[in-house]
């Protein structure tokens, strides 16, 4: 199995999906600000990382975790599905790609405009904290879902859009 996490730059939602999967911060609590920075590449990717496939380690049952991010191509997991589909079937990993958007609120949306679009960090990134913090169980529930596709689908190549975990109908 080979997880892929995707959203619009790679480095926020996606990058704490990664995470909370390689349990890396905890998925029972809100995190702490510190932990939420401290993930690998949270805040540090720019538009040149846009898609890019990022290994972030193995899981507790030694299956890779990657993210990427889609900038706003519709056309970029599609077409990764469809490369995957084309290649011979001797290798019987299956790919799941999770879109993590659905989860990000209006703080992250905000933070990540100020701290990676405009360079104003001292805006960004505690409106990013807090919106990682505001939606921590929808995405640690995104992760699960995720989880719990893989081992059920007989897909070679599962794409999950997660639209029913919209932060902004569950929160709005």
């Amino acid at each position: 199995m080979i997880y892929i996490y995707n959203c619009f730059g790679g480095t926020h939602s996606s990058a704490l999906a990664a995470a909370y999967h390689l349990k890396k911060i905890p998925a029972d609590r809100t995190p702490t600000k510190e932990e939420i920075l401290g993930v690998d590449i949270f805040n540090k990717l720019t538009p040149k990382d846009m898609g890019k496939i990022i290994f972030h380690g193995e899981d507790d049952e030694r299956h890779p975790v990657y993210t990427v991010g889609r900038g706003r191509s519709k056309e970029l997991i599609p077409a990764m599905r469809n490369l995957l589909l084309l290649l011979p079937q001797n290798n019987e990993e299956k790919v799941v790609f999770s879109n993590t958007s659905p989860t990000v609120p209006l703080p992250m949306t905000f933070g990540g405009l100020f701290s990676r679009r405009l360079h104003i960090d001292f805006i960004g990134v505690p409106l990013l904290v807090k919106g990682a913090q505001q939606t921590h169980p929808v995405i640690a529930q995104l992760v699960e879902k995720t989880r719990e596709v893989a081992k059920t689908t007989t897909n070679s190549v599962e794409v999950l859009e997660n639209k029913e975990l919209e932060v902004n109908k569950l929160f709005g």
